[in-house]
């Protein structure tokens, strides 16, 4: 199949993908091999592990950094590569470096139940079925402020969410006076939309006056109507730490996060996800508030490679009209705030509420096919 006679570029990304797999999974032992390989993709229970995921510092599930010798750690990363711009990798890479600035921040303390609490060796790579071959196959890599999510079937990439990049801490400082902000785009051309808003379309748009604890969908497989923030004690693979001092620890550090936003029964109730969009449609706003908004689009779906990117979608007027703009919280810089961006075929959330406003969270969805979990079971419709 060729687009504007070039070949099809979700062909084109799926067998690079397919190529870097087989490079990393060729290099590890039986061992290894035996975490870091998934069942095979599908519209059913067997697939239930590859759908799930994360952004807390857990168990993601897979292959880590530190299980690999530095030659598979080269070809985990070439994988990883396969499905980000270049500014998504980079972007990437920085946030897993950020868990040595994290733990320097935190006095280098000994916490979740791991023997290094925040650790740039703890992300996870796994392979699902078997890269380039006729049937559904897919990969995902996730540890703390990560997770990629990745599906190919038919040898074309269906599925890049959820996606999700996190930072913390979200601005820290360089030498010569220079400021650390992987997301700082992210959050400004947001902020720089809402408080362009005339006095009438922020009323709409503002949501609340403050801010929840967390992005609201969380880390859900599927969305539902009503779906609301959950605290961090449930965005963890265990239920419980073994360790009782150490979920005593997660305990009081969840209850501390909630205490500090707020929020009661109405206002989880105003800021609930539903299919309906909420705030104000960008049909509403001047040409130059939906460039910023095109731009704000793109530090989302541009963090795929350049020839899969959605973002061209949004040259289309009509589609852009459908976008809807929510904000929750203050809009001056440094207050705890958040943000939804929702249309067809598309959910954004940030928040950044924590450690002082200075921890960061952004994530990319498809309500209607995250995790390709549409083009599976049309595919299983197909072939059986």
């Amino acid at each position: 199949m060729t687009v504007n006679g070039d070949r099809n570029p979700a062909r084109a990304v799926a067998d690079r993908m397919a190529d870097a797999a087989h490079a990393w999974l060729d290099s590890l032992n039986a061992e290894q091999r035996s975490v870091a390989a998934g069942a095979t993709p599908g519209p059913d229970a067997s697939d239930a592990e590859r759908r799930r995921w994360f952004y807390t510092p857990t168990d993601h599930g897979g292959l880590t950094v530190h299980a690999q010798r530095p030659a598979q750690q080269r070809l985990g990363m070439a994988l990883v590569a396969t499905g980000l711009s270049t500014a998504g990798y980079v972007t990437v890479a920085t946030v897993m470096g950020l868990e040595n600035v994290l733990d320097h921040t935190e006095r280098f303390r000994t916490i979740f139940d791991r023997e290094r609490g925040r650790d740039p060796g703890l992300y996870y790579l796994r392979v699902f079925g078997e890269p380039g071959g006729a049937t559904p196959w897919g990969w995902r890599f996730g540890g703390h402020h990560v997770s990629l999510n990745n599906l190919v079937v038919d040898g074309e990439l269906v599925a890049t969410t959820p996606c999700f990049l996190g930072a913390d801490p979200a601005s820290s400082p360089l030498l010569g006076g220079t400021v650390n902000r992987p997301l700082g785009r992210v959050e400004d051309l947001a902020r720089e939309l809402v408080q362009s808003l005339p006095p009438d379309l922020a009323t709409r748009a503002v949501l609340l006056e403050k801010a929840p604890s967390d992005f609201v969908t969380a880390n859900r497989t599927v969305l539902s109507e009503g779906d609301r923030v959950i605290p961090l004690t449930g965005i963890f693979r265990r239920e419980r730490f073994p360790d009782p001092a150490e979920q005593a620890k997660l305990q009081a550090l969840s209850d501390a996060i909630d205490e500090a936003a707020g929020f009661d029964d109405a206002d989880h109730g105003a800021l609930a996800y539903t299919s309906a969009p909420k705030g104000i449609p960008a049909a509403e706003l001047d040409e130059g508030q939906r460039e910023v908004l095109r731009s704000l689009l793109g530090t989302y779906l541009d963090r795929v490679p350049p020839e899969i990117s959605p973002i061209a979608r949004y040259d289309d007027d009509a589609a852009l009209d459908a976008v809807h703009v929510a904000w929750a919280g203050p809009t001056e810089a440094g207050a705890p705030h958040y943000y939804r961006l929702q249309g067809p075929r598309l959910l954004v959330e940030w928040d950044n509420t924590q450690r002082g406003a200075n921890h960061a969270h952004s994530v990319w969805r498809d309500p209607a096919a995250d995790f390709g979990l549409d083009v599976l079971t049309a595919h299983r419709a197909a072939h059986h």
